[in-house]
């Protein structure tokens, strides 16, 4: 039996017309057969219907029938929801029959068997200590197993460059050379250069008081070659290059290039990391060199412009004090962290999953690691020179 009260909603721009017939079922509910398209062009009048057709009566149930929809959006879903939420406000039921396949893809793509108005969303609940615990336990053993794994294709792949030099990336090796080199001498020479005149500065405020200004010059020169020419330029690098590591490899790891090299037959570590520890290892100990030198200018013009000396006298006393094992010293631990910066860098970089948020926090990982394990480095090469002297 069909009941009276047809509403014909037809589209503003011409498009086929939308209809409800509305008919009883058999267990006194009622039925809604929708016919046409259900879009963004009628869906708010098909509300407005919907929404009487629901309120005018007591329902105990609405079945829609959709085999008459030909096309069916986002908007359609909503009026269907809007039908569902009605029912649900009145402890009704609410059904859905002879829908199409196409348009019960569009239903599945909204998730419309999922969507619930009256549904309290439950809180998420905290773990506890212990299970963050053992998470973060787990996820710090498979991080090791992930960087053992990663020296032992770092070493392989840097025997097999020695062993075939031609099979070294001999472009991108001078590129990165000059990246990480000489892109960065003037932040090197700019920090150095303050950095021995606050050197300079400080001490001759002390050394002044006992007449030995003199004694600046090898303070600074001692103190930079040895220990902070070496580390403020690690830091340097850091910041600049191994950043800048990480975030390329990262950023290839996210577009699938990565994964692209290795179906193609490339060793990713052969053909990424190589290069750049190599360049790394060259370049840094020249770097030191750079700001050991403009340190040292930097407290020259400190000691001659505030406490006057000679430049002559400043660089005897200079050269008196540093000895050639002081530099060899100061190039190997630069090669050292030269390495490390360049293999941490690397690792953060193959470690990125997911999108580019993860690559901003493999850069910021990269950074931080790279500045822990400088310092740790450099304490052990401070024990060391003590006890091999």
């Amino acid at each position: 039996m069909r009941l009276p009260g047809r509403a014909m909603m037809r589209s503003s721009k011409g498009k086929l017309p939308s209809a409800f017939h509305v008919s009883s079922s058999e267990d006194g509910g009622l039925v809604l057969a929708i016919r046409g398209r259900m879009d963004v062009s009628n869906a708010a009048k098909m509300i407005q219907g919907a929404r009487r057709l629901v309120s005018s009566g007591t329902l105990t149930s609405l079945t829609v029938d959709l085999a008459d929809v030909n096309y069916l959006d986002d908007f359609g879903s909503l009026v269907l929801l809007e039908l569902r939420e009605s029912m649900e406000a009145k402890k009704g039921g609410f059904y859905l029959k002879n829908a199409s396949e196409k348009v019960q893809k569009v239903l599945s793509v909204f998730q419309f068997d999922r969507v619930r108005s009256d549904v309290e969303l439950a809180k998420k609940r905290r773990p506890s200590s212990i299970a963050r615990l053992g998470e973060a336990t787990l996820n710090h053993w498979d991080d090791l197993k992930y960087l053992i794994s990663f020296v032992g294709s770092v070493c392989l792949a840097l025997l097999y460059v020695v062993r075939n030099p031609r099979s070294l990336r001999k472009e991108d090796t001078l590129l990165t050379m000059q990246q990480t080199g000489f892109d960065a001498l003037p932040i090197v020479g700019l920090i150095s250069l303050l950095l021995g005149m606050i050197l300079a500065f400080m001490s001759s405020v002390q050394l002044k008081q006992f007449g030995a200004d003199i004694y600046v010059a090898s303070l600074v020169s001692v103190a930079m070659v040895r220990e902070l020419g070496p580390v403020m330029t690690a830091i340097i690098v850091a910041g600049r290059s191994g950043s800048s590591f990480a975030a390329e490899i990262g950023t290839m790891k996210v577009s699938e290039e990565v994964d692209a090299l290795f179906t193609m037959g490339f060793d990713p570590t052969r053909f990424l990391v190589v290069p750049k520890m190599i360049a790394s290892a060259v370049m840094v100990p020249f770097l030191t060199l750079f700001a050991d030198l403009f340190s040292i200018l930097g407290g020259m013009m400190v000691g001659v412009l505030m406490l006057d000396l000679t430049p002559n006298a400043y660089l005897t006393e200079t050269v008196r004090f540093l000895e050639l094992r002081d530099l060899v010293w100061s190039f190997v631990k630069s090669a050292s962290f030269a390495l490390l910066i360049a293999w941490i860098g690397c690792l953060r970089g193959f470690q990125v999953r997911g999108g580019a948020d993860s690559v901003g926090r493999a850069t910021t990982s990269a950074v931080v690691s790279s500045l822990f394990l400088i310092i740790l480095a450099d304490s052990m090469f401070a024990v060391i020179r003590v006890y091999w002297g």
